[in-house]
C-alpha cells in the first residue's frame, strides 16, 4: 500500500543576490494513512518551509527546486495554478499557527465551511450547511447549531482552533499538515487540540505532518518524529526510540534541553551557539560547530544517514548510549 506522503530528495532554493539559500535540502520521509508524523527542531530548521512546499504555498523565489512529493502515489511538486488549488483542500488541509489570520473575519464560520465543501467536494448548499454543523460538533464546538452563524472573532482562542481544524477536514482531505497548530494555546486547550488531532486521525485514517519546536507535543501526539536541522534531516524514526535513546547529537541536546516533571529542579542542558544562517552553512556536518562530539571528519563530510535499527540519524558516529532522555 502506498504511503498518503511521500518526499524524496527535497530541496527548496531562494536565489538572492549573494547566492542560492537552502532552507530544505535533501529531506526524505513517508507518512502512512493514520500516521502523524511529528517534524520538529528549532525555529529556522525548514519545518515550515518543508510543509509549505508539500501544499503548495512557497512565496516566490522559494521554489522546489529538486526532489519529488506523491500524494496517494501521484506527483503534485510540479504542480501550478488551478491544478494545485484544486488540490488544496481536497487533497491536502491545512492547519495554521494562528487561526485568527487563518479565517476570514468579514465572513460567517458557516459559510466559510461551506465554499470549501461546495467547492472540493460539489454538493449542494443544503448539504454543505448539514455537513459544516456536523464539523463543528465533531472537533468538539459546543452548540454547532447556533455557532455556525458566528464570525471569528465571537470565538475564543481554542474555539478558533478547532474551527480551523474543522475547515481543514470539512473536505475529507487524506493528509493534513498542522503548522504549530498549539502555540498560542495555553497548556489545557493544547492537550485538547492534541487529543482531537489525534482521535480524528485515527477514525478517519487521515495522516498528519504535525509542525512543532515542542518535544513536549511530539511525545504525546506523534507516531514517528523527524529531527530537522538547518535544513537537513538530523534524524526519523519511532518517537519512543528517537526521545528515549537519540542517536543524533542533536536531538540529544534538544530532548535535555526539554523540563521534565520527573527530574524536580534540575538544570536544563542548553546547546551551545546558534543554528547558522542559510548564507553561511559549515563544510561538513551543519552542526558540528556545536556538537560535542565532532571530529575532524565531521568538518569535511556532511553526515550519511546511518539506519540505526528502525530509526535514522546522519551522523558519523551516532549516540549509542541508552537512557539519555
Amino acid at each position: 500500500m502506498k504511503p498518503v506522503l511521500s518526499i524524496r530528495d527535497l530541496t527548496v532554493e531562494i536565489p538572492t543576490r549573494h547566492g542560492i539559500l537552502r532552507p530544505v535540502s535533501g529531506v526524505s520521509y513517508d507518512i502512512e494513512a493514520g500516521e502523524i508524523l511529528g517534524v520538529v527542531g528549532e525555529s529556522g530548521a525548514g519545518k515550515s518551509m518543508a510543509g509549505n512546499a508539500v501544499i503548495g504555498l512557497l512565496s516566490p523565489p522559494a521554489h522546489v527546486a529538486r526532489g519529488e512529493i506523491h500524494v496517494n502515489g501521484t506527483r503534485i511538486d510540479q504542480l501550478k495554478g488551478d491544478a494545485m488549488r484544486r488540490l488544496r483542500g481536497k487533497e491536502i488541509g491545512m492547519v495554521f499557527q494562528d487561526p485568527l489570520t487563518s479565517l476570514n473575519p468579514l465572513l460567517r464560520i458557516g459559510d466559510q465551511l461551506t465554499e470549501t465543501m461546495q467547492a472540493h467536494l460539489g454538493i449542494g448548499q443544503a448539504d454543505a450547511q448539514r455537513r459544516a454543523i456536523a464539523a463543528l460538533e465533531e472537533v468538539g464546538i459546543p452548540g454547532a447549531a447556533e455557532r455556525v452563524n458566528s464570525y471569528p472573532h465571537e470565538f475564543s482562542g481554542g474555539m478558533r482552533q478547532r474551527v480551523v481544524i474543522a475547515l481543514a477536514l470539512c473536505a475529507e482531505p487524506s493528509l493534513i499538515i498542522a503548522d504549530e497548530p498549539t502555540t498560542a494555546l495555553d497548556v489545557s486547550v493544547q492537550a485538547q487540540i492534541i487529543a482531537l488531532l489525534k482521535r480524528l486521525c485515527r477514525e478517519r485514517g487521515t495522516a498528519v505532518m504535525l509542525i512543532t519546536h515542542d518535544m513536549g507535543v511530539i511525545a504525546e501526539a506523534a507516531d514517528r518524529v523527524a529531527v530537522m536541522y538547518a535544513g537537513q534531516l538530523a534524524e526519523l524514526g519511532p518517537v519512543r526510540e528517537v526521545l528515549t535513546t537519540p542517536h543524533h547529537p542533536y536531538t540529544h541536546g534538544l530532548m535535555g534541553s526539554t523540563p521534565l516533571a520527573s527530574k524536580g529542579k534540575a538544570r536544563l542542558h542548553q546547546i551551545p551557539g546558534a543554528m547558522p544562517r542559510l548564507d553561511a552553512l559549515p563544510d561538513g556536518c551543519a552542526f558540528h560547530p556545536r556538537c560535542p562530539h565532532a571530529v575532524d571528519a565531521c568538518r569535511a563530510d556532511p553526515g550519511p544517514r546511518i539506519d540505526t535499527g528502525s530509526a535514522r540519524a546522519a551522523c558519523l558516529f551516532p549516540l549509542v548510549q541508552e537512557g539519555v532522555a
